[in-house]
């Protein structure tokens, strides 16, 4: 029986992948996400970042790249070609990654959008103008010829131009571009927010979901839910009901994929609640990261690699990848790796939360234009959620919400900044919240650390651990603390947003760069840890910092603590002067 378990297992994820790989066609996808081509090229190790090969167009249709390819194997020995005979075959069937963009500003760009009159250090100011400029440099446009020619490339073609995160992240991504677009919004840059949000739905339309990148690699799994966000984001702006009008059935679309594919019953009493979960069922190891998935699970048997993988896909989806969230061995000290990767156990926070604000909107939304019925099935999704993320998630002990494991049945109790997205998406009834979140920050150390809010307490390597700070995960415990009705919440939040800011901004000075995350340690420096080097750009990044200033411009300054700190004393003895005379 336990055999025979295992086989509707293996034949599961294998029945999976095929289904997944029938969205696009077969020829590209035996050369970038999964066959013996792909294996060879990547075990090979002919370029030090595996998601190198995977972004290079082909030369030739991927069929006679895969003959040629073949004919190669049998008429070598073992059917292993050597690093020679692979760097050959790729350097004359394959092209540079990169060439399936052509060059592209946004034409909706002001070099003097109204966000800066709102900064009044003038140090700020001249730097949001700088980040501002970085909007042209990040731009991408997809040629016609990869709607033309789409077997030639694995880049996914969306027919308008799009802001990309920078560094080895030369395509969209998903989750990424919900702080992009704010960003771009406070740029006064609308339209080419509007094209990202056409971007998306489109993507939609095709596959049902919207994929973690614009890769046919990425296309098997997504990341966290944000398009109705994207769209509430731009109707604020744009006030345009006719887009929503057009295209809300498509942000229900994409709700559904989360509902069908992604959710699971919970039993708390005698009541099950429905939340949603990260759950890629595919094996095979990430195309883009395919040699360190290989070799972190070469000792293990042909079940428990597929296993492994899929649940490493399923921590990608998330967009932590990878962290001591998604360990099964915790708490430490409790050693734990990759291999101990469990994403498919968790029920995060955060998903739900972000959930709980499309339900919301898309309540909304309907009554916006007037489908009533469709706004109350919404507003009773809504209602049940927040019942299930009391019921499951909120711990009464620690005052705050956390991750729940289903292999465990109990929640996970470290800190972790999701932990408080409900209360950046109001995703909680008891008004309360915002002061036992407090009590709950004030209880840890994480209030300690003046370079940011870190990711987690646990030094496990990876990059969504201790000591990274991570742009979307301060945007969202500033901005929740910050609309609360508690002053000392609202303090906070100051507080937090000005260290981010100053750290920020004096790596920027630096560096003249922006970063993907920052490392909370001594004075501040780029992030660390995880499967390659920190990469600049940064498209999250510098979204977050505009909002930030956005929000607190006219207070928040440039100056160092020490700086700040020598000011006060200054003004002390000044004031102690004054009263001596």
């Amino acid at each position: 029986m336990f055999t025979a378990c295992l086989y509707r297992k293996r034949e599961k994820l294998r029945n999976t992948m095929t289904s997944c790989l029938s969205l696009i066609m077969v020829s590209p996808s035996h050369i970038y996400c999964t066959g013996d081509l792909l294996k060879q090229v990547q075990l090979g190790r002919l370029f030090s970042d595996d998601k190198h090969f995977v972004d290079m167009p082909l030369r030739e249709s991927p069929e006679l790249v895969l003959k040629k390819f073949q004919q190669l194997v049998n008429v070598t020995p073992g059917g292993i070609l050597s690093k020679e005979q692979l760097q050959q075959f790729v350097s004359s069937s394959f092209n540079d990654p990169g060439q399936e963009f052509e060059q592209w500003e946004p034409q909706d760009w002001t070099s003097s959008p109204q966000i800066l009159a709102k900064i009044s250090d003038q140090k700020l100011q001249a730097w949001a103008s700088d980040l501002n400029a970085k909007w042209k440099s990040l731009g991408r446009k997809i040629k016609d010829d990869v709607r033309t020619h789409p077997m030639f490339y694995s880049q996914i073609y969306v027919p308008h131009p799009v802001i990309v995160p920078g560094g080895r992240f030369i395509e969209y991504y998903y989750w990424d571009s919900y702080w992009v677009i704010e960003g771009l919004l406070l740029s006064e840059m609308a339209a080419t927010a509007k094209g990202m949000i056409q971007n998306f739905l489109y993507l939609v339309e095709r596959y049902g979901h919207i994929p973690n990148g614009g890769r046919v690699y990425y296309l098997c799994r997504s990341q966290p839910p944000f398009l109705t966000l994207m769209m509430d984001a731009y109707l604020v702006h744009a006030n345009d009901t006719e887009f929503l009008r057009e295209n809300i059935h498509l942000l229900e679309v994409e709700y559904e994929f989360w509902q069908r594919n992604r959710s699971v019953s919970i039993t708390v009493g005698d009541r099950n609640h429905t939340l949603n979960y990260y759950n890629v069922q595919i094996g095979e190891p990430r195309p883009e990261s395919y040699s360190k998935d290989w070799e972190l699970a070469s000792d293990l048997n042909e079940d428990a690699r597929q296993e492994l993988w899929a649940e490493l896909k399923s921590a990608a989806e998330s967009g932590w990848d990878f962290s001591s969230r998604w360990f099964l061995s915790w708490p430490p000290p409790l050693p734990a790796t990759l291999k101990d990767t469990k994403a498919r156990a968790v029920v995060p926070v955060d998903l739900n939360a972000f959930l709980c604000k499309t339900e919301h909107l898309l309540a909304s939304f309907y009554r916006i234009l007037g489908n009533t019925t469709k706004a109350a099935q919404f507003q009773a999704a809504l209602e049940c959620r927040l019942e299930a993320v009391q019921a499951v998630l909120w711990n009464e002990a620690a005052g705050v919400w956390l991750d729940f494991n289903l292999l465990k049945k109990q929640p996970n109790p470290a800190f972790y900044p999701s932990n408080l997205a409900p209360l950046w998406t109001d995703c909680f009834s008891d008004q309360a919240a915002a002061e036992r979140a407090v009590r709950y920050l004030e209880g840890s150390t994480v209030l300690s650390y003046k370079n940011g809010l870190p990711t987690s307490l646990f030094r496990t390597g990876e990059q969504w651990d201790l000591p990274n700070a991570w742009p979307p995960l301060q945007h969202m415990v500033i901005a929740g603390l910050a609309k609360s009705s508690s002053s000392r919440a609202k303090e906070i939040a100051f507080d937090l947003a000005q260290n981010w800011v100053r750290t920020n901004f004096a790596l920027y000075k630096k560096y003249q760069a922006m970063f993907e995350k920052y490392n909370v340690d001594g004075d501040g420096k780029p992030g660390t840890g995880g499967e390659y080097q920190v990469q600049e750009g940064f498209g999250w990044t510098n979204g977050v910092v505009l909002q930030l200033l956005d929000l607190y411009g006219d207070r928040l300054t440039s100056g160092s603590p020490s700086t700040l700190f020598r000011a006060w004393i200054v003004a002390a003895c000044l004031i102690v002067l004054d009263l001596k005379w």
